[in-house]
Formats: C-alpha cells, sequence, structure tokens
C-alpha cells in the first residue's frame, strides 16, 4: 500500500488572498474565508474556547473537521493567519438536502463585521452545495447571538424558520440547557 499525500500550506500562507475563497472585512484589516486544514486545528480550538457559551470539544475533534469535513467547514483568518471565526457542519446522511451547522464561532477582533453570516454563507455557497435547501442547527433558548444570526439568514434567504426543543436538559446530563432544532428552508442554494 503506497500512500499519497497532497501539497500542505501552511496556515500563514492560506491566509493570502490567491488562496483564500472570499477576502471580507475592512481594507486596513481584511479577513480570509477559506477551507481549513490540518495546520489549524489548534488554532480552531483556541478560538472555541474563546467563545463562550460554545461547548469546547478537544483539539482533536477539530482536527477531524478540519480534515474529514473540510468541505462543509469554512475558516477566517487574519493577515497573520490567526484563525479569527470557523463554522462547522455537515450534510445529513438521511437528508442530503439538510447542511447541519454545528458550531459557528467568531473571535473578539472580528466580532461585528458580519463575519458569522458570512462563513455560513461562504459553506453553503459552494458546488458541493448545490442540492441543499434546508440548514438545521441547535441552540440554547438564552443565546440571542445565535438566535439573531439564524433569524437574519431566515430573512435573507427568504426562507420560513422553526423550532423546537430536541434535547431535554436531562438528556444533556442535567447540566446543561436544553438545546432547540432550528431548521431554516426551503431555499435556493444558488441566491445565497
Amino acid at each position: 500500500m503506497t500512500a499519497t499525500t497532497e501539497p500542505f500550506t501552511p496556515s500563514a500562507d492560506l491566509a493570502r488572498p490567491t488562496v483564500a475563497d472570499a477576502v471580507v472585512g475592512h481594507e486596513a484589516s481584511p479577513l480570509f474565508i477559506r477551507k481549513p486544514n490540518p495546520d489549524d486545528g489548534w488554532g480552531i480550538y483556541e478560538l472555541v474556547k474563546s467563545c463562550p457559551p460554545l461547548d469546547v470539544n478537544s483539539a482533536y475533534a477539530y482536527l477531524l473537521l478540519a480534515t474529514q469535513f473540510r468541505d462543509s467547514c469554512a475558516l477566517a483568518t487574519n493577515e497573520e493567519g490567526e484563525v479569527v471565526g470557523f463554522v462547522s457542519g455537515y450534510v445529513k446522511s438521511n437528508a442530503l438536502d439538510t447542511y447541519f451547522l454545528w458550531q459557528v464561532a467568531v473571535g473578539e477582533k472580528a466580532r461585528g463585521t458580519g463575519l458569522a453570516r458570512r462563513l455560513v454563507e461562504a459553506v453553503m455557497s459552494r458546488p458541493e452545495m448545490a442540492e441543499v435547501h434546508h440548514l438545521e442547527t441547535t441552540i440554547t433558548p438564552d443565546n440571542q447571538a445565535s438566535w439573531g444570526l439564524f433569524r437574519r439568514l431566515a430573512d435573507r434567504w427568504q426562507a420560513p424558520l422553526n423550532s423546537r426543543e430536541y434535547f431535554s436538559t436531562d438528556q444533556l446530563g442535567g447540566e446543561h440547557d436544553p438545546e432547540n432544532l432550528v431548521r431554516i428552508g426551503p431555499f435556493q442554494t444558488d441566491r445565497i
């Protein structure tokens, strides 16, 4: 068995506009959106740790997202290559028209720029998402920032937003707020 490897590009090089999928923000402090790679795992982990109330997963989990799920995730870096935003998710295997968004994290330096929306829309506008017409996520009842983001997305995409309790406090071990399943759609991916 012969191992093959793809060329590896360090994060700082990927921050350059020629490699990024999109450049957003102000000219003085641009942010670069792209697919993550293995070199980003630790930066993603550190970003999520700095973004309460997000649940922090292991650094290994973020490495898996950056490699095994990179086509359905997006990362934002500043000019120095620092990870300042991340969105993770996947197309559901039992509903191929539905993208399940797992986490959105935006660091303090990039808050208030619309980066969360831009990260989600960067993923949803990729060719591999052409058949996706629904977005699902879970949100705790008191996470106003997330509720605001997903209401704005539903408005922008001209799609209905519905929610219901998905995981109860008891199901989450009694020490976690309940999670509501939020569903946006149907929407036209080619209009995003």
